[in-house]
């Protein structure tokens, strides 16, 4: 259930896309202030957010999935950005430090596949931030918007989601609790609505924000022997 390239874009460049795009990276800031000397990578339609590494990060692209379709960018300089099977990234074990999915979880055929390959090329001592849009939001309410296609999620869900992928939930954040309505004195007050949410722990945000960490020794079931009958 994935949402055209074409139509990200445009959602993006409209007024009601820029106050996301800034809601979500103020979310990302907090956790990633800075990625000096890091390998980043973006999964998804990530390009509005990868802006915050790019200047500092080692190297720093972006992995758009087939299903989806690619966009230059950015747009002015070299290339950063190309088209990829999300189950076969074009990466060898441990390539990355930094690891950021937006429209990818919820947009993904196989969610889980997509994580065990982002947790085969992620190092071990990386990270991964994955931008979600939450089940109880008013932003999945609406097919307006990127964040009402595909599959909304629960915290619960996300938790379990990350753990059967070998992923550690290590922190925790909400970003647009304003409402998606296109209106001049609503989008002015996005900052206000953001603190006020925040502050009373409103759980109607439009996105979680979670931040994981690869297990890198998982625990291996064991498996119980079944009695043998001898006759």
């Amino acid at each position: 259930m994935t949402i055209d390239v074409v139509d990200l874009r445009e959602f993006y460049s409209r007024r009601l896309g820029i106050v996301a795009r800034q809601m979500i990276n103020r979310g990302i800031h907090e956790r990633w202030p800075n990625a000096e000397g890091q390998r980043v990578l973006g999964i998804g339609y990530p390009t509005p957010y990868l802006g915050l590494f790019r200047e500092d990060a080692e190297r720093c692209i972006a992995f758009m999935p087939a299903a989806q379709g690619v966009l230059k960018w950015p747009t002015s300089r070299p290339c950063l950005s190309t088209l990829v099977d999300e189950f076969s990234l074009p990466l060898p074990d441990a390539a990355v430090d930094r690891i950021l999915l937006v429209h990818a979880l919820e947009m993904s055929d196989d969610p889980a596949g997509l994580l065990r390959e982002v947790w085969r090329i992620l190092a071990p001592s990386g990270r991964m931030m994955a931008i979600i849009p939450n089940r109880r939001g008013v932003w999945t309410r609406t097919d307006k918007t990127p964040f009402g296609h595909g599959r909304p999620y629960s915290r619960s869900q996300i938790t379990e989601l990350l753990r059967q992928t070998w992923f550690t939930p290590s922190a925790w954040s909400e970003a647009l609790f304003v409402p998606p309505i296109d209106g001049g004195w609503i989008l002015r007050s996005a900052v206000a609505w953001e603190r006020l949410s925040a502050a009373i722990s409103s759980p109607f945000a439009g996105v979680h924000i979670v931040e994981a960490t690869k297990q890198v020794y998982r625990a291996i079931p064991a498996r119980r022997q079944r009695p043998r009958l001898i006759p």
